[in-house]
């Protein structure tokens, strides 16, 4: 919405939402900031090159709609946007001007998502569950993380409109953060919704690929559906219970986790579909109700005890009740019937929203505690969800300080931790060379105590070694040891210099050093070990030309003459092989945009080629291209996503490219000729290597081979696939 002197659709559709929960003057009031902000052009574009009050508008709906939070928060999110683009304010201005027109309430929410928004300025590496709790620790009302999670699923779902350069990141942040803290709320729509979204952005190919493997079944699964729940409605109609049953496919993203698991092709997945049976139950009768439907079902229908799983006697911690049981249904297929009542669906489905009107558990501590704290305020019968959540602040982690680096990176440390405990934290090099350091930009000293969100700096000096008085400050386990390590260290170089000075007392004095008379001597002056001898040379408590004299006398009394030992055998070490380097087209690929002829190198762990869907990671030995479904791209997009990059294949492909591929299938005679058949007659194709392993009737193999792109990988994946007994061929 441009301006607000023509509501869309979307506003109007809120407005109606908001008037059981706000009153009429606070709706009047934000349109009129809305309004003045619109005419004053403040708001065009926000940061992700979005209007800002269509993105507040949807992010709203998606609070009252599908999350169920309305009054104080979704007023916080309509004024956010213009209050974040104020000209003429300080933001504690700002601040105070919400507090005024709106209340304490509504600018509290606002000032724990600026925090949050502050936070995000770091240019922080997403490290997982370090910067989950971070996030949660600065957003202290529990609305602040449902907006944010509302928020991230919005931007997801208008991904169309964003940046290139931005996509890979927000989806990131919501495998790294927002998908598992809506799982903890029991958001369960939003969190699956958010997944599929976000294997979407990363990875299109394996995303399309698998939706349109489910349109293509459709028709079949619909119909096998009907056929195993006709005689299950018949018997439970007759028991006079009331109730739903329905199909429910299983997501794209869980179908591409179980197809990487299991390395199977999508046909033989068989349980893409649950059948759940919804009943209409009262309080008393839930758990008899679904355990009748239970015995309904595995008596038509043989079981899998393995697979039962029951959360109706002890629910997850999350508050997930119903009971799972796989059975044999027709044509030999494993079924999922999924049995629950209709409170437990909708807790199952909409989370928070669901859980205003039920009762439901608690347990645990720390966050999950926190989380089941949340749902216990929120499941009071007959109270205003509002009236509950209001007062609810979080108290997380008072134990503990979360710390970021100059490059962004978060450290975790005890509370109470100090500059120094950073420095060990970080590396234990560092920590030993540590001097000072700069906390935000502010100098200050190894002593200085640090706080959760403090940026640290460390400065160094060559000269700084480890001190006895720093274990005296330090309150890291890391940093104690560490210390306690380098100070042993210390001593042990200075028993080494000691020894270093006795050989050269030896040599000047042309006396053979004979090392088990040099034992004996030691142990005869009453020292324990050796180390304690050396140790009172090193600090001078014993004179070096007093121990040369005593130790003559000693060997000239023993009269013993000890042979050298010999040397032990050598071993032959063969020079290394240098490794086969890749060569390519310095044109063969654009850099950020338009850059070529840059030196950079495909990374072994996904082994690009031509064609690939790829992205940059800037490393310490340059530029790697990595494919954009590589086994690591998630953390490296969640931990390091300020050194990803732009690339871009450019013309033609300029080398060939080593690409792996594994085939499994039936050990007939002649199969492996075949296959290496195939790949002969292949034009640009060479088999670089193979390596086969036979057992039970059955081979696997890897084939390694040389090619121009994935055109060329494709059509050389298919053919191997047509060869006789062949059942998968799959890429590494």
């Amino acid at each position: 919405m441009e301006n607000y002197s023509t509501p869309t659709a979307d506003f109007l559709k809120l407005g109606r939402k908001l008037r059981d929960s706000t009153t009429p003057e606070t709706i009047r009031k934000i349109t009129a900031y809305a309004r003045v902000t619109s005419a004053e052009k403040h708001n065009e574009k926000d940061g992700y090159g979005l209007n800002p009050i269509q993105r507040s508008i949807k992010t709203a709906l998606i609070l009252t709609e599908e999350i169920g939070i309305a009054g104080p928060a979704i007023t916080a999110v309509m004024l956010l946007p213009i209050f974040q683009n104020t000209r003429t304010q300080t933001p504690a201005e700002t601040e105070q001007k919400i507090k005024e027109d709106f209340g304490n309430e509504v600018k509290e929410i606002i000032h724990g998502l600026n925090r949050v928004r502050e936070l995000n300025g770091k240019n922080v590496s997403i490290e997982s569950e370090n910067f989950r709790r971070l996030m949660l620790s600065f957003a202290r009302d529990v609305r602040v993380i449902l907006i944010l999670i509302a928020d991230r699923l919005c931007l997801m779902r208008m991904a169309a409109q964003l940046p290139e350069n931005t996509i890979q990141q927000i989806a990131a942040e919501a495998s790294f953060i927002y998908v598992p803290v809506a799982h903890r709320l029991g958001l369960y729509q939003v969190k699956s919704e958010m997944e599929d979204l976000a294997l979407k952005l990363k990875d299109r190919e394996t995303f399309d690929f698998i939706a349109g493997k489910i349109n293509e079944t459709k028709q079949a699964r619909d119909k096998y559906v009907a056929r195993f729940i006709a005689p299950i409605e018949k018997k439970l109609g007759r028991l006079g219970l009331t109730f739903e049953i329905k199909g429910r496919t299983k997501s794209i993203h869980s179908i591409k986790n179980k197809l990487k698991r299991q390395q199977v092709e999508f046909e033989q997945i068989y349980d893409l579909f649950a059948i759940r049976v919804i009943l209409n139950s009262s309080p008393d009768r839930e758990k008899a109700d679904c355990w009748q439907v239970y015995s309904v079902v595995t008596d038509m229908y043989k079981p899998n005890p393995k697979r039962l799983k029951d959360w109706l006697s002890i629910p997850k911690r999350n508050g997930y009740e119903s009971l799972h049981i796989t059975v044999m249904g027709p044509e030999g297929r494993w079924v999922e019937v999924q049995i629950r009542t209709q409170r437990m669906d909708e807790i199952a489905e909409r989370g928070l929203a669901a859980h205003w009107k039920y009762k439901g558990i608690k347990d645990g501590n720390g966050l999950d505690g926190w989380m089941d704290g949340v749902r216990e305020a929120l499941e009071q019968k007959d109270a205003d969800p509002d009236d509950l959540i209001r007062a609810f602040k979080i108290d997380l982690y008072e134990n503990e300080i979360f710390v970021f680096t100059p490059k962004g990176d978060l450290i975790k440390l005890p509370r109470n931790a100090v500059v120094l405990d950073f420095a060990f934290a970080v590396h234990s090099g560092l920590g030993c060379k540590c001097v000072s350091a700069r906390v935000n930009g502010k100098n200050a000293t190894i002593r200085h105590r640090l706080r959760s969100g403090d940026q640290v700096d460390i400065q160094t000096s060559s000269g700084q070694a480890p001190k006895q008085d720093w274990l005296n400050f330090v309150v890291t386990d890391r940093a104690r040891v560490k210390i306690k390590q380098s100070l042993k260290e210390q001593a042990a170089r200075q028993v080494e210099f000691a020894r270093e000075a006795l050989k050269r007392r030896f040599k000047n004095r042309k006396i053979t050093e004979d090392e088990p008379t040099l034992m004996r001597f030691i142990r005869k002056q009453g020292y324990k070990t050796v180390t304690d001898f050396y140790a009172d040379i090193a600090a001078g408590k014993t004179e070096v030309n007093a121990v040369v004299e005593r130790y003559e006398e000693f060997e000239r009394s023993e009269k013993e003459s000890i042979a050298p030992k010999e040397r032990g055998a050598e071993h032959y070490i063969a020079p290394e092989t240098p490794a086969d380097k890749p060569t390519h087209d310095d044109d063969a690929l654009v850099i950020d945009g338009n850059l070529t002829g840059i030196d950079y190198a495909p990374a072994k762990c996904c082994s690009p080629i031509y064609g690939d869907e790829i992205f940059g990671f800037v490393s310490s030995k340059g530029i790697k291209i990595h494919r954009r479904n590589c086994p690591n791209a998630k953390e490296l997009c969640g931990r390091f996503g300020y050194r990803l990059i732009n690339v871009k294949w450019s013309g033609r492909p300029g080398a060939n490219y080593a690409v792996t591929l594994r085939v499994i299938g039936n050990n007939d005679l002649g199969i492996v000729t075949n296959i290496t058949s195939v790949i002969s007659k292949e034009n640009g194709v060479t088999l670089r290597s193979i390596n086969i392993d036979s057992s039970d009737g059955l081979f696997q193999g890897t084939l390694t081979v040389m090619l121009s792109d994935t055109s060329a990988m494709n059509g050389l994946i298919g053919k191997i696939r047509a060869v006789k007994g062949v059942k998968q061929v799959l890429r590494y």
